[in-house]
């Protein structure tokens, strides 16, 4: 299944054909969090809004979507040709006009085709106005598949990121409590041996007591246990991208996840390396938490 972006634009039109002018429709998409429908029609196509909402919520689930129609007025820029019918009838009413009243003047020739315009038929427009609807929606939708394939792979760069500082970090991790349980146990024991000089505190003691707190304090800062957590979140963004579909809000959510496990990351370093390996993996969540807006 695809993934779609809520980002779009697409344009399609009816032929005109005689009088009938033709029907151009253009259809933009951006995001937002429910779908968001906007219509602009002329007035002799306001009755087909609820066909086109229908089409349009047939078709999307997310985004601001504005759907305009126009018809391309050529008829009205070109003169009509009147027809026998209309120029006998408009005869028959000058001529009962004047003879009531013998002073007033004769059509002119403009007013004429004027008249002979107004007097023609309503040209239906319903049919080629909704077949060009009904391609320009088409056209947005594979728009928005176009652009979702794209955003798609620009997040999967994103996580492959990720999983490479990850690697990155994982080795560093063992080396860096051990080192900082080392100075941790040789400040502990400076502090003893000022403790033990000023009372009788049993050496035995205070060596398990300095054990257990170097072991406490390696358990806080070894951070294994977020590195695991975020390498499951990049499993389910994977997974999630690859089955396709409307994935945005949960997407949304697996991107908070990670953020959080980076700033515990962050917070419990150590050592500069893992601190400029949080850096990194920030940059890259916030990058891929900016795409992940434009899904559906």
């Amino acid at each position: 299944m695809a993934v779609y972006s809520m980002t779009g634009y697409a344009q399609a039109a009816s032929e005109g054909s005689g009088q009938a002018p033709a029907v151009t429709v253009e259809a933009r998409s951006v995001n937002g969090r429910f779908l968001d429908l906007a219509l602009r029609l002329p007035d002799e196509l306001r009755a087909l809004e609820p066909a086109l909402r229908e089409m349009l919520t047939a078709g999307f689930r997310r985004g601001k979507i504005e759907l305009r129609l126009a018809t391309a007025r050529e008829a009205e820029s070109t003169l009509p040709v009147p027809t026998p019918e209309q120029l006998n009838r408009l005869a028959h009413q000058q001529a009962a006009v004047r003879g009531w009243l013998p002073e007033a003047r004769s059509l002119s020739v403009n007013e004429i085709l004027q008249w002979c315009r107004g007097g023609s038929a309503p040209v239906a427009l319903d049919e080629p106005a909704l077949a060009a609807a009904r391609r320009c929606i088409d056209g947005l939708r594979d728009a928005r598949a176009r652009e979702g394939a794209r955003l798609v792979a620009m997040l999967l760069a994103r996580v492959a990121r990720l999983r490479e500082l990850a690697a990155q970090a994982a080795p560093l991790i063992p080396a860096v409590v051990q080192r900082q349980q080392a100075r941790f146990l040789e400040r502990w024991n400076e502090v003893l041996a000022t403790v033990q000089a000023a009372a009788a505190v049993p050496a035995q003691s205070l060596h398990e007591r300095a054990m257990g707190e170097a072991a406490a304090y390696a358990l806080r800062i070894d951070v294994a246990e977020e590195l695991s957590r975020l390498a499951s979140h990049l499993d389910e963004i994977e997974r999630l991208l690859d089955g396709g579909g409307e994935l945005g809000k949960r997407l949304e959510f697996l991107i908070q996840e990670l953020q959080r496990e980076a700033n515990t990351l962050g917070s419990k370093s150590a050592a500069l390396e893992l601190t400029t390996i949080s850096v990194e993996m920030k940059v890259a969540i916030e990058q891929m938490r900016e795409q992940v807006q434009n899904l559906e």
